[in-house]
């Protein structure tokens, strides 16, 4: 029996990139899939109410904004904000307006076949092993809600989504914030001593810890440290 079943954790929290889905995938395809497409989605899209939602956010982000490299944005056509998304892209800012209009940009790809989304190997294979187990599934990523459910729906081992019980992204607030976790917890109505998260960032299991959840630090190839500062690392979800 794994470890995990023998610690009784009801729900494992999942982060995504260096965790479910390898590194180079989020920084090597999806952030200049959304770079390149920016300008020719918010001109065939830019008027539309969601699109302009997401607008208004960024919009709101760029007039706070005190770095003399951040980009003017001084007209209201949709796509002269496409200078400051790239710009907050380059700078892999966790920005709320950004993640939404990602999330849509990479709907468009996903549909029409120009993206498919990787996970690793074993990632369906613990799925199914949890499910069986009686576990519950979640995702918390920076990444927007509708970026994750399109990331395992259209996964290279198809479609995941069946496995997964909820979502979270930066609405509930930053992942190196110890009341974020708390706020997931009660949303999902368990005991923070019975969620496990899993991450490859320390700080974010750090935040998670002071909450009262499980935690486990995620080393992957290609990941930016193997050094898990003390947090027991996995090197795969085989192990869990």
């Amino acid at each position: 029996m794994s470890d995990l079943l023998a610690a009784n954790a009801d729900v494992l929290l999942l982060d995504i990139e260096g965790t479910t889905t390898p590194v180079d995938f989020v920084f090597g395809v999806l952030f200049p899939f959304a770079r390149d497409r920016a300008e020719a989605f918010l001109r065939d899209h830019g008027s539309e109410s969601a699109v302009q939602a997401d607008l208004a956010l960024l919009r709101q982000e760029h007039a706070g904004e005190t770095d003399p490299a951040c980009p003017t944005w001084d007209t209201d056509e949709p796509w002269a904000a496409v200078p400051y998304i790239h710009w907050l892209i380059a700078c892999d800012r966790k920005s709320t307006g950004l993640k939404s209009l990602q999330g849509k940009i990479w709907d468009e790809g996903y549909r029409d076949g120009s993206l498919k989304a990787q996970v690793y190997a074993d990632v369906p294979r613990a799925f199914a092993r949890w499910l069986a187990a009686g576990k519950q599934i979640r995702i918390y990523s920076s990444g927007s809600v509708q970026a994750q459910q399109l990331l395992f729906r259209y996964s290279e081992h198809g479609d995941l989504t069946t496995c997964l019980s909820g979502y979270y992204d930066t609405r509930v607030g930053g992942k190196r914030e110890a009341d974020s976790y708390r706020g997931i917890v009660a949303d999902i109505g368990a005991s923070a001593e019975r969620v496990l998260f899993i991450s490859d960032v320390v700080a974010e299991l750090e935040a998670a810890q002071a909450a009262g959840l499980q935690t486990l630090f995620s080393w992957r190839p290609g990941n930016a440290s193997d050094d898990s500062q003390g947090f027991r690392r996995i090197d795969g979800f085989d192990a869990v």
